[in-house]
């Protein structure tokens, strides 16, 4: 598995869970997705996450051209 596949999944699974947690216990939980999203925008822009960079620590490949190595 690489880096971008697991950021997928992560953030896939999260956004799938908060939107499921908000239609069978609280709304309140869309904020979750709302917070997701934003912090997507905001890594398209400068490239700094934090699960990406504790991705790479745990040694997982990147896949050149995807993403900067390092």
């Amino acid at each position: 598995m690489t880096v971008e596949r697991a950021i997928l999944l992560i953030v896939g699974a999260l956004v799938l869970a908060s939107v499921l947690l908000a239609v069978y216990h609280n709304l309140n939980w869309l904020w979750l997705t709302g917070i997701l999203g934003a912090h997507l925008i905001q890594a398209s822009f400068t490239g700094v996450c934090p699960v990406v960079m504790t991705l790479k620590k745990m040694g997982l490949p990147t896949k050149e051209g995807f993403a900067k190595p390092g």
